[in-house]
């Protein structure tokens, strides 16, 4: 008996399955299956992620989790395949953020900072089903305590997206993601960690080896990239956004880390300084930097630095803001439209991401909203592009430790079956992915359907 609870206590693979927790009625993603299902598309149109233009008509058949086969000739399956009758629909790849936080994007911050943490884990899952019901079926996820909920996806317990967790933001003391109360500063040396600290959400260091320790502490809980705090930001309480977060070595000593499990670190910064500093310590990915200047985008082409750009506005979607959030807010609304014309001057690497936070409303109903607002700089197919296989290639930046090896974002043979049945060209109109519930008829992740609307 002890020997048991000791393999059970040890386990770090197990799942539910293997001690028969799995929930009554539930299915097992097809990926955790021997003989998964088959789909069958007939006669679709494909965007296929890369392309400016849709195929001629085409038949698409999945098998287990993976697209078999594309032709434009008729496609035999056996008899217990799913067959989807397109009728000349597009056929596109699910869509992917590459700037979301599953645990807060749908919470009011109040909430966040009050309710039980087991509440907010629920609260956290109903997101997850939203998030895919909205036609994300995959999310790198930049900060908060979602290892429990990837897996719970990945296992079937639950619904959502594939999740590209970071786990914990690693902050300085004073830095972007130093969420501690002021009874809880100073921290003697050695001292108990922070609420937030404790929660998942944020990991406090102020040296290189602290930032290594909190670096390895995320890979150790399954972290595919590392998220670093470089810079302030626009709710930052206890910084201004215009100060630089660490310093060359200590984010050096997060990149060490990452690289030495075959990732990377993206991080949090909207200042040429601050970018600057980063891409010197050897980071990949740039999150924001909405207040850059052209050099600095100029270094990042060179360099081949990814720029994960949000459509940042001051519209209907900004929640209200005290005086000197707002100050800090309009910099970088401001910043925005540059951003974007510099990128695209240079050629630099542009990923999709939403970064919504403490909005349920924007985050249940206005997801492919954000991503529409990137029709102000780029065309319709260039917008899908990036939310699907340009975004895609930055998820596989993950290296051997990717949770998901394999194709994302694109429409072809051997790629992931995630995929989405429109009705409407979004080539031609983008703004049909502002309402899924209409327009996205199916829905597929990992081979697996989760909305069919079709007529029988």
């Amino acid at each position: 008996m002890l020997a048991a609870v000791l393999t059970v206590g040890l386990c770090q693979t197990c799942t539910a399955q293997d001690f028969d927790l799995a929930p009554l009625g539930a299915t097992p993603p097809p990926s955790a299956s021997v003989s998964g299902p088959t789909t069958l598309f007939q006669n679709v149109r494909i965007f296929d992620g890369k392309s400016a233009t849709l195929s001629a008509p085409s038949n698409v058949l999945v098998k287990n989790n993976i697209i078999e086969r594309i032709s434009a000739s008729p496609i035999t399956a056996d008899g217990n395949a799913t067959v989807v009758a397109g009728n000349g629909r597009v056929l596109m790849p699910g869509l992917i953020d590459a700037h979301w936080h599953s645990f807060m994007a749908g919470t009011p911050q109040m909430l966040l900072m009050t309710a039980p943490f087991d509440y907010l884990l629920f609260l956290a899952a109903r997101q997850a089903e939203t998030t895919l019901m909205q036609g994300f079926t995959t999310v790198r996820d930049l900060g908060g305590p979602v290892f429990g909920l990837k897996r719970a996806i990945d296992e079937g317990i639950t619904v959502g997206p594939r999740i590209y967790p970071s786990g914990a933001m690693i902050s300085q003391t004073s830095g972007h993601g130093d969420f501690r109360f002021d009874f809880e500063v100073p921290r003697p040396l050695g001292g108990p960690l922070s609420h937030s600290e404790v929660e998942g959400i944020a990991a406090v260091a102020d040296n290189p080896d602290e930032v290594r320790l909190r670096a390895r502490e995320q890979l150790r809980q399954g972290a595919s990239q590392i998220k670093v705090m470089a810079g302030g930001g626009v709710n930052s309480a206890n910084n201004p956004i215009q100060s630089v977060q660490f310093t060359e070595p200590e984010i050096r000593a997060a990149v060490e880390a990452a690289e030495n499990w075959g990732t990377y670190v993206t991080v949090h910064a909207y200042t040429p300084r601050a970018i600057r500093q980063a891409i010197a310590a050897g980071v990949k990915c740039i999150d924001h930097g909405q207040l850059v200047d052209e050099a600095t985008v100029k270094l990042m082409a060179e360099k081949g630095i990814w720029w994960s750009l949000q459509p940042l506005l001051d519209d209907e979607d900004m929640p209200p803001m005290d005086p000197a959030t707002r100050k800090s807010a309009l910099e970088v609304f401001a910043g925005t439209e540059n951003a974007y014309k510099l990128a695209k001057r240079y050629k630099v690497k542009v990923a999709f991401g939403a970064d919504v936070l403490f909005s349920p409303h924007v985050a249940s109903t206005r997801h492919g909203a954000q991503l529409t607002k990137l029709l102000r700089w780029y065309t319709p197919a260039e917008a899908l592009k990036m939310a699907t296989g340009d975004n895609g290639e930055l998820m596989a930046l993950s290296g051997f430790i990717n949770p998901y090896p394999g194709r994302l974002g694109v429409v072809e043979e051997g790629a992931f079956a995630d995929l989405l049945l429109v009705d409407g060209n979004p080539l031609e109109n983008l703004k049909l992915i502002e309402d899924p519930g209409k327009n996205f008829l199916v829905i597929m992740k990992d081979g697996r359907i989760y909305k069919n609307t079709l007529p029988k």
